[in-house]
């Protein structure tokens, strides 16, 4: 069985947003400092260098897409009018948009987003 290998960069973006039909103090808006997780895999690595990809590439492509959500009150981002910003569905959002912006090598694995560090909502598709 072949080899494969797993890279995750971290990042984060500080927003605020309110989760609607909540029933408590976050259907208020609130902020948080999110943390973002990207994990990408793959089996073969480059020739000449002898990694996976380089970091900063993913790191420059998840940046692209924390830039919409930085700095932003989430409820009025286009992507999340009619869905709650929940972390899940965050964690969703910045997976559909990484998925087809990766380096032919890699595959994207997973995405994970925390409102804090002792909690995070994980998305990946099968």
């Amino acid at each position: 069985m072949a080899g494969k290998w797993r890279l995750t960069i971290t990042q984060d973006f500080s927003a605020s947003h309110q989760l609607r039909n909540y029933g408590g103090k976050c259907e208020n808006m609130h902020g948080h400092n999110f943390g973002v997780e990207v994990v990408v895999e793959g089996d073969k690595l480059d020739e000449r260098v002898q990694y996976l990809v380089d970091f900063k590439d993913i790191k420059r492509r998840t940046k692209d897409v924390l830039e919409r959500l930085d700095h932003k009150h989430l409820n009025e981002v286009e992507c999340f009018i009619d869905i709650n910003p929940s972390s899940e569905n965050i964690a969703m959002f910045i997976y559909k948009e990484l998925k087809g912006n990766m380096p032919e090598n890699v595959t994207l694995a997973e995405v994970s987003v925390s409102e804090k560090d002792s909690s995070k909502a994980t998305y990946w598709e099968e």
